[in-house]
């Protein structure tokens, strides 16, 4: 494989500012030569001890010391083509900074697609911008890009589990500029917020350049070429070499915040009154690099409440709990060191903590991470084979999470899990190892294996049917991946003992045995013909009680084709069967699906279909029509509309309506510049029953309308002011109409000092 294709005759070709054909042609012949080389290039990175103003303009003199590169291999959706217009990035460090400048060509700079976003949301934007593992394994990297008005996205990228997150933020500057060729960017990223090994000397670092174009189809340019055959992505890229003797960040970070609200609540809307509740906290968060091996973070009394509602779902007819992903700054730092095949870390379990402190640390192929913190209530999950349960104990536990891992090879690790709860009258306990292990470029395979002991009180293990006294399970899941260039396959099984509770976590369903069979086949097309990709999936899932009792089975066919307009168009056809109440039922469903963005700044998907389904309530056959559409849409470079929902209607086999039920999702952003935005969300959930086909007592109505109003601004990540405003009215059949029952008014502040 060969990475690192910034070499010297396609940087000369593109320096004669040729006719696209011309530069096209030429660069063919340059990248038939480098891709026949024997070596994974190395470029030299050059210091400066030159200034820069970050304004997106590459217009400052240390430029020109900078290493050019040129991003000249198309490979996505062609393969290691030729780039089809061109992209020259040039890279230059000072010790304490790594200078990233990014030249993106345009045939018509007019067709360019940029919008002023909150940071980390403009991927439907053209970008760039640079990927670098700077432990040179194969298993992490950090990404950082820009759209052409320089909106930041910084992601974590973990290879090992195939996961980019963007809930991971840097502080870091950033510009973009539009102009008569194209676009500039200009990037200064401190090397104290990254992680690197100290070295006497100089450092060799994995990279990857990176450029989107978001056209009728979504092409992605590299320095890189990447084999579809190999299945690792960080282990096919090129090599940096320079940044001599510098050190990573040991720099103290002490953020003070201070949070503020005004409440008006009720328990019963319509019964009790709204009752005041007004609450100031100060509090501080700290970021320490003890070692340049080692990160602390200590959080004491912040608030740990999220900012961002979370988006509406469709909760009716459901036997398992909704998951709704972690939003808070502090649990986010440093997420992917305690991620596990099994989700056996989910930290919104921990709900109002007064104080958490955080330890990770990565020394050489070895990487650990530590959390604890103090809970004010405890969250409990009761899984279960066909349904699960939950409550809160007013009552405060301490929770711990341990977590190590050791890599070997090309994306491959094992590891060490540690998770603890503990509370008056209540312990949770759960201890495994996992490994991944990538035999090949095509084969890997997976396996953990956790052991559980908990005890509940003895009141709440009554009320909820759980084991009185101290009981313990296990977890273990096996899995096979095969994927070379054009197929893909997976055997995986998973079992789960009827003890087994991981209430760091989020396991919802236990004492079932669940196997499941992936193959596919990809075409790809790599000229200008109207389609990117055609995808063919087969699956194949089942499940079994403990005693082996058939419990679930189904079998579904996938077809997908890539198109025009970035389009991706999926037709779902699935057959089974599912146990319920003892009672077999059959079920068939047709899905759809389709995505695409017929212009710069909207987007549009839809996924709708009819199925058999099982009516819970009432342990009968029924039949479930489900819409759940969505629209993202720029008014203008300010103006960003976004509206999802999900509306369902299931009917019994003789067409009785048991339930009409919809949720909408609404926000309405205007975004001020790159670091300040006014956002109003209206939420809204709407659910008629038929009382008369349910054997229950329902009501026939059941209605919530929640709005927030938010004003942000962001300075960077953790320098941050927050004011808003909050409602929710609910609607139900002992009530007139839209009652309230909770109004809120709220603000943030925190200051970022770096010591």
């Amino acid at each position: 494989m060969i990475g690192g294709l910034g070499l010297a005759p396609h940087n000369a070709i593109q320096e004669l500012n040729l006719p696209d054909p011309v530069f096209r042609l030429l660069s063919v012949l340059a990248l038939t030569v480098c891709c026949h080389a024997s070596a994974v290039a190395n470029i030299e990175l050059p210091r400066t001890q030159g200034s820069f103003v970050i304004d997106g303009v590459l217009d400052e003199v240390a430029w020109a010391d900078g290493r050019q590169i040129a991003l000249n291999v198309e490979t996505d959706p062609g393969e290691n083509i030729p780039a089809r217009v061109r992209t020259t990035a040039y890279l230059i460090e000072d010790g304490e900074n790594l200078y990233v400048g990014i030249q993106a060509y345009d045939p018509d700079p007019s067709a360019i697609r940029a919008y002023l976003r909150d940071r980390d949301s403009a991927y439907d934007d053209d970008f760039a911008g640079i990927i670098i593992d700077t432990y040179n394994d194969g298993h992490r990297a950090f990404e950082f890009f820009a759209n052409p008005l320089g909106v930041q996205m910084d992601l974590t990228n973990d290879d090992l589990n195939e996961n980019e997150d963007d809930s991971w933020d840097a502080i870091w500057d950033s510009a973009g500029r539009i102009n008569e060729t194209g676009y500039v960017i200009e990037m200064r990223i401190p090397l104290n917020q990254l992680r690197f090994p100290v070295a006497d000397g100089k450092q060799t670092w994995a990279f990857d350049l990176q450029r989107t174009y978001p056209r009728g189809k979504r092409y992605r340019f590299a320095n890189n070429v990447l084999d579809r055959d190999i299945n690792c992505y960080l282990c096919q890229l090129g090599t940096l070499t320079g940044l001599k003797n510098a050190k990573p960040g040991r720099d103290l970070e002490v953020v003070p915040t201070l949070t503020s609200s005004q409440a008006k609540t009720t328990e019963e809307p319509g019964v009790d009154p709204l009752v005041a509740a007004d609450s100031t906290d100060l509090g501080v968060s700290l970021r320490w690099g003890i070692t340049p091996d080692l990160t602390a973070n200590l959080a004491v009394n912040p608030d740990f409440s999220q900012v961002e509602s979370d988006a509406a779902q469709l909760d009716v007819n459901n036997q398992f709990a909704l998951f709704f992903p972690e939003k808070r700054p502090f649990f986010l730092e440093g997420a992917d060191y305690f991620s596990t095949p099994l989700q056996a870390v989910f930290t919104r379990t921990i709900a109002s903590p007064d104080v958490g402190a955080k330890l990770t640390g990565k020394r050489g192929r070895n990487t650990f991470g530590l959390f604890a913190a103090e809970d004010e209530v405890t969250n409990l999950l009761f899984p279960g084979a066909f349904e699960d349960d939950s409550t809160t104990l007013e009552q405060t536990n301490t929770a711990f999470v341990g977590r190590y891992s050791r890599g070997f090879g090309n994306a491959s690790s094992a590891g060490a899990l540690l998770t603890v709860r503990d509370g008056d009258g209540y312990h949770n306990r759960l201890g495994g190892v996992d490994a991944r292990w990538n035999i090949s470029g095509q084969h890997a395979v997976s396996f953990q294996h956790l052991r559980s002991d908990t005890e509940y009180p003895a009141d709440v293990a009554a009320e909820f049917e759980q084991p009185l006294g101290a009981f313990d399970g296990t977890a273990t899941m096996a899995e096979y991946e095969w994927d070379p260039r054009d197929w893909f396959g997976r055997l995986r099984y998973t079992e789960y003992s009827d003890g087994f509770r991981a209430d760091s976590g989020f396991e919802s369903q236990v004492g079932i045995n669940k196997a499941q069979v992936d193959l596919s086949r990809a075409w790809y097309s790599d000229d200008d013909r109207w389609w990117t990709r055609v995808r063919l999936h087969s699956q194949y899932k089942t499940d079994h009680l403990e005693d082996g009792t058939f419990a679930k089975r189904e079998t579904s066919v996938r077809l997908g084709v890539g198109g025009p307009m970035q389009s991706w168009t999926q037709i779902v056809l699935s057959k089974g069967a599912e146990l319920a109440d003892g009672v077999l039922f059959n079920r068939k469903r047709i899905g759809f699906f389709t995505e695409a963005q017929p212009r710069g700044g909207l987007s549009m998907q839809i996924y709708a279909h009819v199925a058999d389904r099982i009516d819970y309530a009432n342990t009968r056959a029924a039949k479930q029509r489900l819409y759940e559409p969505s629209v993202n849409w720029n008014i203008g470079r300010n103006l960003l509309l976004r509206l999802s929902g999900a509306f369902s209607s299931l009917e019994t086999k003789q067409g009785e309506q048991i339930f009409d039920a919809g949720v909408l999702d609404a926000r309405l952003t205007w975004q001020f510049s790159r670091r300040a935005f006014l956002r109003m969300v209206v939420q809204s959930s709407d659910i008629k029953r038929n009382p008369d086909v349910y054997v229950d007592e329902v009501d026939a109505r059941s209605k919530d309308v929640g709005r927030q109003l938010l004003y942000s601004y962001k300075l960077n990540p953790q320098t941050v002011f927050f004011l808003g405003y909050s409602d929710q009215y609910e609607d139900d059949d002992t009530l007139d109409g839209l009652t309230a029952a909770d109004r809120r008014l709220f603000m943030k502040i925190g200051y970022a000092w770096t010591l």
